[in-house]
């Protein structure tokens, strides 16, 4: 019997970034009187470590905690990498658009008094396409974050699947469920084979790469 398996949305488990929107930076604050230091809260023991619970005996029922599964699988760390490092990319080419126009606005704002008509006139329109410029540099790279996520959401589902139905097979399951999405209330904490797809998950060999395109 094939087992259904319901996955939540990728791009929501990976780590979610602000907006890219970006505005002028704001005069400082005030800095406030210096306080005396509060004294150290008193350190609370750490919690004792659960072992895990025995699968139950006879169980035909799993779950699976598909978030724990991106966050700590070796091909989930991957992907949240991936789009990290997309969003440095972006928010580094955004923060140089706003010095930019943060310059214009300056140099606009200084010699505002003493420029012509025509010459002021320019560069309120240099500042103005900057600020066309930055919001649609904005919006693009939201796009193209999005689209990133939504790519990565296909291919680690392509790849967790296959994982699921192998562990499912060798537990001689019926059924496995999405912990996070299927409505569940309470259960027993043995049926969570999330350790189990992680470890075979890791365990996979890599995809091959594809063929490369040969030449006529």
């Amino acid at each position: 019997m094939k087992s259904s398996l319901v996955i939540v949305a990728f791009g929501l488990i990976l780590l979610a970034g602000p907006g890219y929107a970006q505005t002028p930076p704001s005069k400082p604050a005030a800095t406030p009187a210096a306080q005396p230091p509060a004294a150290p809260a008193p350190q609370q023991p750490a919690p004792t470590a659960q072992p895990p619970r025995p699968f139950p005996e006879g169980a035909k029922v799993a779950l699976v905690n598909v978030q724990r599964i991106a966050q700590e699988s070796a091909e989930g760390k991957g992907f949240t990498a991936k789009i990290n490092a997309l969003r440095e990319k972006k928010e580094k080419e955004l923060a140089d658009k706003n010095t930019q126009l943060d310059a214009a606005r300056k140099k606009l704002e200084a010699s505002a008094s003493v420029l012509s008509e025509a010459a002021r006139g320019a560069q309120q329109k240099e500042v103005e396409r900057l600020q066309v410029d930055l919001q649609r540099m904005s919006q693009d790279a939201q796009a193209e974050v999005e689209e990133l996520q939504r790519e990565l959401q296909v291919d680690f589902q392509r790849k967790l699947l296959p994982v699921v139905e192998e562990v499912r097979a060798a537990k001689g399951l019926h059924l496995v469920l999405s912990m996070l999405d299927s409505g569940i209330l309470a259960a027993d904490m043995g049926l969570d084979i999330t350790p189990d797809v992680i470890k075979k998950l890791d365990s996979a060999p890599p995809a091959p790469a594809p063929a490369a395109p040969t030449k006529k």
